[in-house]
């Protein structure tokens, strides 16, 4: 009788091992159905001569709709950092899942994502529009006009995307910009003595003061000698920045001069700092801007007709 109990105990303890694991293997799969998959893609850039990897979030069908094809989001780290900061240090990839599209996050060290004006092999610029672009609509299913392509990032990167739907208005139809560093073609030694580490990568980057590459890269220049016509083209401008963010006057700022320009564009300043907190935080509202653009496609030029400019403020 004793043998007979143990055997039933075990029984019991085998029955709900058992049971917690295929529990645990259909949450598994339902986990893999809601966020997709990551991809890291080692690619080796011509015009750098290095490589240059770059992460891809997948939405969570791009598996199984075959035929299906996807607008791009290309997100961009900031000063510092590398192509890994979006996925380790917020929750993008979960943030994604309830969206049709995919997430491009390329690796641009400290290169301001500009043609460097001392270092003739840093071409960062270039890379993203002639290497990066084409490798991504190679391997992926994605629709391959500018109604399918958007591009934001923080700080470095915020400048630099603002600085992409500036420059190259027929590639994308969405830019934001998450505590972008808007004014970094027109900072100065003097004005980066307390801030070291930004002017020892900008200054070789820009160029002395008065450069060339500085004025055609100046976003504040760009914005101010636009025509008419070149405005009518450019995709939806977003910017945030929190209220204690260093950058904040130099954001309002340009806001402003969109606004003066009757630019469309959303500017929204809120409680944050310039930090991994309020990003993981914006990065939601950029998902949620960027696909509803790049959802109606055509449809939101006449969107955008209609409204000139947004301007959200809020403190607490």
């Amino acid at each position: 009788m004793a043998l007979r109990k143990i055997d039933l105990r075990q029984l019991k303890v085998a029955v709900r091992a058992a049971a917690l694991f295929a529990i645990a293997a259909v949450v598994a799969a339902n986990a893999r159905a809601q966020y997709g998959s990551v991809e890291t893609i080692q690619f080796h850039s011509t015009l750098i001569n290095a490589t240059l990897p770059y992460n891809v979030v997948l939405p969570r069908d791009y598996r199984s709709a075959k035929t299906s094809r996807y607008p791009v989001l290309y997100l961009l780290h900031g000063l510092g950092g590398h192509y890994s900061d979006w996925l380790t240090r917020t929750n993008v990839a979960d943030y994604a899942s309830q969206y049709r599209l995919i997430i491009v996050m390329p690796e641009g060290n400290d290169s301001w994502y500009m043609d460097s004006a001392t270092k003739p092999n840093d071409k960062y610029e270039m890379y993203i529009l002639k290497e990066l672009i084409p490798d991504v609509q190679h391997r992926y299913r994605t629709i391959e006009t500018r109604y399918g392509r958007a591009i934001a990032g923080l700080s470095m990167g915020g400048y630099g995307a603002l600085k992409f739907g500036l420059k190259f208005p027929g590639t994308f139809c969405f830019a934001g910009s998450m505590s972008g560093v808007t004014e970094a073609a027109v900072w100065t030694a003097d004005d980066l003595k307390d801030l070291k580490a930004i002017g020892d990568s900008l200054l070789p980057v820009f160029g002395p003061a008065g450069s060339e590459t500085r004025k055609t890269n100046d976003l504040f220049e760009i914005v101010r000698t636009m025509t008419a016509a070149r405005i009518a083209a450019l995709p939806f401008l977003y910017l945030d920045c929190g209220t204690d963010d260093f950058t904040a006057n130099s954001n309002a700022k340009f806001a402003e001069l969109l606004r003066q320009k009757k630019i469309p564009h959303e500017y929204r300043q809120l409680p944050g700092n310039h930090n991994w907190a309020y990003w993981d935080q914006q990065v939601q509202q950029v998902l949620k801007i960027a696909a509803e653009k790049l959802r109606t496609g055509r449809a939101a030029v006449a969107s955008r007709r209609q409204t000139n400019f947004s301007y959200l403020r809020r403190r607490t």
